[in-house]
């Protein structure tokens, strides 16, 4: 059985941005909006604005740094169509 990987980012109600990539978003959404990552704990309102699936951790992993420099920020920022911390 293959593991599907998928790379998401969340946005709050104050327009802040948290990259993450996990195996079962479901799952991994669950445990951000019931404060259970330290990180995301005190954002409200999350929702899911972006995702991408692989089918290979390495790659999806590669994608999640990428969304967390420069270059990755101003990519979101283009298909997400706001201005990204």
């Amino acid at each position: 059985m293959q593991f599907m990987y998928t790379v998401y980012v969340l946005k709050d109600k104050n327009d802040k941005l948290y990259k993450g990539l996990t195996n079962n978003l479901e799952r991994r959404f669950k445990e951000h909006k019931s404060g259970q990552t330290v990180t995301t704990s005190k954002m409200k309102e999350l929702q899911i604005v972006y995702k991408e699936i692989y089918g290979n951790f390495e790659i999806a992993r590669k994608r999640e740094l990428y969304f967390k420099t420069s270059a990755g920020r101003k990519f979101l920022k283009k298909v997400i169509g706001r201005q990204v911390a």
